[in-house]
């Protein structure tokens, strides 16, 4: 699944395509992909015509905010989340169809922007004008804040860890603690932080808990300067692979020896999740 750094990636790679440019029409090729309105003729009569002011993300989440290109007045948002397989890439309108395209947006520009997703779990939503995104993007309303952020600090990480009696691994996956961060950044961030997938939250101590906060920021930023993680279907805007999976300390590197100690790198589940960690640098 795309997780922060490479949503991040396609947030900046659709503001560099799509900012200002008039949707002139689309297609939908899978209705479930529309998550409201169900109706593609709703959806198409209410985004036809808006143009994109600019792309923001929440989480994983991302939102285009639109106006409508004759009066500029607001038109909504238009949101995505790509889910396990989602991908939106820009692209000439000869460029052919591919069979997992399940979207189409058509711009007036002659660019086409396309919503691809294999797994087919990827939603697209019309938030109306003076409407939060949250009360339609239901998602939204129990994100934790952004790993990024100002807000997230080691005192908000701690508060929110002391008392729970679970790995931490499966913590840092609850996006109501902390938003965007997936299982690949979980598994490289507590290798920075020297902390084993299976620690107990309320065994984390104050000093390990602002080494942790600081890996968390490091790791996403490494990540987001190195367009993302491609190790199954991420692509970019433009089809590219991201490239920061030949960084990786842990994360798909089972039985390969660690980039600090050459301990070979094992793996666990956890809630049904696979974890990577070396048993010499994390303890």
């Amino acid at each position: 699944m795309p997780e922060l750094p490479e949503v991040e990636t396609v947030r900046r790679g659709l503001n560099q395509k799509t900012r200002h440019t008039v949707i002139s029409g689309g297609e939908v090729l899978l209705h479930r992909s529309l998550a409201y309105p169900i109706s593609s003729w709703e959806f198409w009569g209410n985004i036809t015509g808006t143009a994109i002011a600019s792309w923001q993300r929440r989480g994983k989440y991302l939102l285009a905010s639109l106006y409508y290109s004759q009066t500029k007045a607001n038109a909504g948002f238009l949101g995505v989340h790509l889910r396990m397989s989602g991908q939106l890439l820009w692209v000439t309108p000869e460029t052919p169809v591919g069979k997992h395209t399940r979207v189409r947006l058509f711009f007036i520009n002659e660019g086409e922007l396309r919503f691809v997703d294999q797994r087919t779990f990827g939603r697209l939503w019309w938030v109306p004008p003076q409407t939060s995104p949250e009360v339609i993007m239901t998602g939204l309303q129990k994100l934790g804040p952004e790993p990024l952020g100002e807000t997230f600090t080691y005192q908000y990480l701690q508060q929110q860890l002391h008392k729970r009696r679970r790995p931490i691994k499966n913590a840092l996956l609850d996006q109501e603690i902390v938003a965007g961060l997936g299982n690949i950044y979980a598994d490289e961030v507590l290798f920075v932080a020297g902390i084993h997938p299976t620690t107990l939250c309320c065994d984390i101590t104050s000093h390990t808990c602002e080494r942790l906060q600081q890996a968390i920021q490091t790791i996403l930023q490494k990540a987001i300067d190195a367009g993302g993680t491609t190790f199954s279907s991420f692509l970019n805007t433009e089809g590219v692979n991201g490239n920061y999976s030949g960084m990786a300390w842990v994360y798909g590197r089972t039985g390969e020896p660690c980039r600090c100690c050459q301990t070979p790198i094992e793996r666990l589940k956890l809630a049904g999740r696979s974890s990577h960690f070396c048993p010499q640098c994390q303890k």
